[in-house]
């Protein structure tokens, strides 16, 4: 069984830093490219960022390019986010997803996914 398990919001001041995880389980992880989403309501879903099977590739959204780096750890099958420079608008709850193959498509939309976690909410306020 496929699980992927988000962990490491919570409340941060705007400026602050916050690394996200995300630890998987029931698939070869380091097979699969792995994205963040997050969704607010008054936005709905957003592409946050992705990263290939090998690691070697990453691809982010404009909102968060040069604030938020993404990595993984294939021995430890695990996928991060270092979120730094927050900002109120980045508040949303953040979901990883596991990809449908390795290759991180250059399209944030070609980027098909076919299992999530149960998210981890992300609120920056002062």
């Amino acid at each position: 069984e496929v699980q992927l398990v988000e962990s490491g919001g919570g409340l941060v001041q705007p400026g602050g830093s916050l690394r996200l995880s995300c630890a998987a389980s029931g698939f070869t992880f380091s097979n699969y490219a792995m994205i963040w989403v997050r969704h607010t309501p008054g936005k709905g879903l957003e592409w946050v960022s992705g990263i290939n099977s090998g690691g070697g590739s990453t691809s982010y959204g404009d909102s968060v390019k040069g604030r938020f780096t993404i990595s993984r750890d294939n021995a430890k099958n695990t996928l991060h986010l270092q979120m730094n420079s927050l900002k109120p608008e980045d508040t949303a709850v953040y979901y990883c997803a596991k990809c449908l193959d390795g290759r991180l498509y250059a399209t944030p939309r070609d980027n098909k996914y076919d299992y999530w976690g149960q998210g981890t909410q992300v609120t920056v306020s002062s």
